[in-house]
């Protein structure tokens, strides 16, 4: 009996997925099309890169100071002195790094400033065209490992796209 109902579920429950309708979109090659996309990115890499030479620029000062505390006999009270400064220029550093390329740092704040837009207006396109084929799921193979066959019949990442430059 119990074997019984576990077959009748697991028809249904067969019967059910085979019924879903989904399309699957590479949400990357998706963005890569949209001009105002890649004009963003390499503006936030030429930004970053801005931001890194500052950052290098710190720790630079912070080595040449470290060097220069190596090199030099002075007395203990100095050496003390020239070790605390030496830190704290260290930490400085570090803080200013983090001001700038941590999770709540002015690069990630100018990303989300620019990058948000785009990203509305895709997963808006997305949603409209998954509405208009009917479909149930739409899955994201971009990056995605654990994607590891796609029938080329439900992939719509060109539609998507036409529907974005319409």
């Amino acid at each position: 009996m119990k074997r019984l109902i576990l077959i009748a579920a697991f028809i249904l429950t067969a019967g059910t997925l085979a019924a879903q309708n989904y399309i699957i979109v590479n949400s990357e090659k998706v963005f890569k099309s949209i001009d105002a996309y890649n004009t963003a990115i390499s503006d936030l890499d030429k930004l970053a890169k801005q931001y890194q030479d500052q950052v290098d620029a710190k720790f630079a000062e912070v080595e040449a100071l470290y060097n220069n505390y190596v090199s030099q006999k002075i007395s203990a009270a100095a050496r003390q002195t020239r070790e605390n400064a030496i830190l704290n220029k260290e930490k400085e550093a570090q803080e200013y790094q983090e001001s700038l390329f941590g999770q709540e740092g002015t690069l990630m704040k100018k990303r989300i400033e620019v990058i948000s837009p785009i990203q509305k207006q895709v997963f808006d396109a997305i949603e409209a065209y998954a509405k208009q084929a009917g479909a149930d799921l739409v899955l994201d193979s971009a990056n995605n490992p654990t994607l590891l066959y796609t029938n080329p019949s439900v992939e719509r990442t060109q539609q998507v796209i036409d529907a974005l430059k319409k």
